[in-house]
């Protein structure tokens, strides 16, 4: 049956349709025959128990600088005439993030939310896998510089980067010598009022950062992110490139573990990052990505899968 699916995400304009998953999640949906509304985080409002957003009607196509259409726009009602809300915004995960999160959940037992908004709120990337932190690397968690040079002389070599931070965005390497730490810690702790994450450096991030994507907390499918010249950053977004990867051992261990958690959860599309076969380091679940180059590489349809779960999970909600 066709549904309505409204799409919380940044503006169509500004996204690389070459490589975007929610832009492929869009068209898969409009292959299926499903309504598609588009709308930004900062068009949600509540009222008198209703929650709904300034959307407009919006249909895509694969064609460069001239993806998408969009219709007259709406006070479309989110938890009356949306039966599927996909929150696709881009992070950080700031008080927008988490604001958009606490107004969805006023909706989320009328309408399905990918991924659930509670749950999105309790997971941030840094911090959910501290769950597991039997297959993370050496980690330290804080706004002290008397701490972190503590950690540098236990591990040699460390990275420094904002405990809510994305893209790879402001991620350092500190040698040995501890040259420019405190300068670091100093701009950290001005910028950000939490914590930070330091984390001994694996000198297997140069073989890659597996991106390994989860779909109702089974292994749809991965790659392998390989860091541009000169960088330790692998992520797409900052120069880095992908190729085909299959996983370890190690790796299928870790997703054997955390897939029943993110199913209970209902983090029906997950991303993780895995280094060097075996180190996890992130846990995605805000607007995770890597779905169209796993079509490329592997031939998965991703999209699909995604949708295939959540229509099962709408109809079971319906039945």
């Amino acid at each position: 049956m066709p549904l309505t699916v409204a799409v919380q995400m940044d503006p169509l304009a500004s996204i690389n349709i070459a490589g975007d998953s929610t832009f492929a999640l869009m068209l898969s949906a409009q292959a299926r025959g499903h309504r598609l509304f588009h709308y930004l985080a900062e068009d949600l409002n509540y009222s008198g128990g209703r929650v709904w957003a300034k959307a407009q009607p919006v249909t895509v196509q694969r064609v460069a600088d001239d993806h998408f259409r969009l219709g007259d726009t709406v006070a479309l009602d989110l938890g009356a005439d949306a039966d599927v809300v996909l929150m696709r915004q881009d992070p950080p995960f700031d008080l927008g993030y988490i604001t958009a999160t606490h107004l969805l959940e006023r909706i989320a037992d009328r309408t399905l939310i990918v991924n659930d908004p509670t749950q999105v709120r309790n997971a941030p990337e840094k911090v959910f896998v501290l769950d597991y932190a039997r297959f993370m690397p050496p980690t330290l968690v804080t706004r002290s510089l008397d701490e972190a040079r503590a950690f540098l002389r236990e591990h040699g070599e460390i990275v420094l980067k904002p405990l809510h931070g994305n893209g790879g965005k402001a991620i350092f390497r500190v040698g040995r010598d501890g040259a420019n730490l405190s300068a670091l810690i100093e701009v950290f702790n001005t910028m950000w009022r939490e914590p930070h994450m330091v984390q001994a450096f694996l000198p297997d991030v140069a073989k890659g950062d597996k991106r390994i994507v989860l779909v109702d907390g089974v292994v749809a499918g991965a790659i392998n992110r390989l860091p541009g010249e000169g960088e330790i950053r692998s992520n797409l977004a900052v120069g880095g490139s992908a190729e085909k990867t299959a996983l370890t051992t190690e790796e299928q261990e870790i997703c054997a573990v955390l897939g029943p958690e993110l199913k209970r959860r209902g983090l029906l599309f997950v991303g993780i990052d895995v280094i060097g076969g075996k180190w996890l380091t992130e846990i995605n679940v805000t607007s995770p990505t890597g779905i169209v180059a796993i079509e490329r590489f592997d031939g998965t349809d991703v999209a699909a899968m995604i949708w295939d779960a959540i229509e099962g999970k709408v109809a079971a909600r319906s039945g």
